[in-house]
């Protein structure tokens, strides 16, 4: 009897991606069916971040959550005007065709890329740093103990280099 091979990576990861748009689906839809106002909000004040879910291709989707971080916090205000007035299409509506809320939900986002661009760069020039300080320290060790020990502490011997 023949043994059936194993799924490729590939095939299981599609599997995965497929589970997990199949599970968002249905969410979105529920959350339709409960609330529609709210929804065309999400919907329409979260397009940065689906834009960065659909650019953004690293494993852990890092644009995503700093533009959807950002992003939520500029619809949040606008779903909580919603929620505490009155909600209904009619006032979702009149949120999205204000250009004022729409350039807050979009700036919130713009800022999330500005984050997303400016923090690695920035991690990369501390760690920089921090690793230069340490190898000074390292140095200034080093330098302290020859002087105690002698010039030979720091030079290994010839039978052990040849070994390697």
């Amino acid at each position: 009897m023949a043994e059936i091979p194993p799924p490729d990576a590939a095939a299981a990861q599609s599997q995965t991606r497929g589970t997990k748009l199949m599970w968002w689906a249905i969410i979105i839809g529920g959350m339709m069916m409960a609330s529609l106002s709210s929804m065309m909000i999400l919907l329409f004040g979260m397009l940065p971040t689906l834009v960065a879910y659909i650019i953004d291709r690293s494993p852990r989707n890092y644009a995503m959550y700093c533009v959807g971080g950002m992003n939520l916090s500029g619809v949040f205000p606008y779903l909580l005007e919603l929620w505490t007035g009155n909600h209904d299409i009619d006032a979702a509506i009149e949120i999205l065709t204000n250009p004022a809320s729409l350039l807050v939900m979009y700036a919130a986002a713009g800022f999330g890329w500005m984050l997303f661009m400016a923090i690695p760069p920035l991690v990369g020039a501390v760690m920089t740093v921090m690793s230069e300080r340490r190898l000074t320290y390292l140095h200034d060790k080093q330098k302290d103990i020859v002087k105690e020990w002698g010039e030979d502490v720091g030079i290994p011997d010839e039978d052990e280099v040849e070994d390697e």
